[in-house]
């Protein structure tokens, strides 16, 4: 399965899968979201409820594709916790990264469930003042993807459509 970071679908609404042109994109999340290939979780739900805009409309609308953090994703805390901590990263990174961001949780759920994780963001193992989501992925063990691999692994499909006649 995979887990799908926030920068994922605000990515995805403000530029190349906007709502208003790509409402294929949008439906397969909901075909796949059914057929249990991808979900997120509620911190992500979370961030994006703080918007007011179409997708924090479509996360009120869709909150089954948000799963809560279970015993199962908070038993790897301690081990994320301990791989950060031994790193060079800044107080504020770490803080950051512990504490306030959804990519702390992701990480674990998706160590904890098996998930492959889904994210715009890229290695940077020399990073200090922010714990990227790659980086603790390769820590954790943890598969990690961009969008298009995700859509090309499911095989998605989304297929243009004239406009109707004016």
């Amino acid at each position: 399965m995979f887990l799908v970071d926030s920068n994922v679908l605000i990515e995805a609404k403000n530029r190349y899968y906007a709502f208003d042109i790509a409402p294929g994109f949008w439906a397969w999340l909901d075909y796949a979201h059914t057929n249990r290939a991808v979900c997120s979780i509620d911190p992500v739900r979370e961030e994006l409820l703080e918007g007011d805009d179409e997708l924090s409309t479509w996360a009120r609308g869709h909150a089954d594709f948000f799963r809560p953090i279970d015993a199962d994703a908070t038993s790897h805390f301690t081990p994320l916790t301990s791989w950060a901590q031994s790193k060079s990263y800044t107080a504020a990174a770490l803080t950051e990264f512990l504490t306030n961001a959804a990519d702390f949780f992701l990480v674990a759920y998706a160590a904890a469930h098996g998930h492959t994780l889904v994210t715009h963001e890229q290695p940077r193992p020399e990073a200090r003042r922010r714990v990227l989501i790659p980086d603790a992925c390769q820590a954790m063990g943890v598969k990690y993807v961009n969008t298009f691999m995700m859509l090309r692994s499911t095989r998605a499909r989304l297929d243009f459509q004239l406009p109707a006649a004016s």
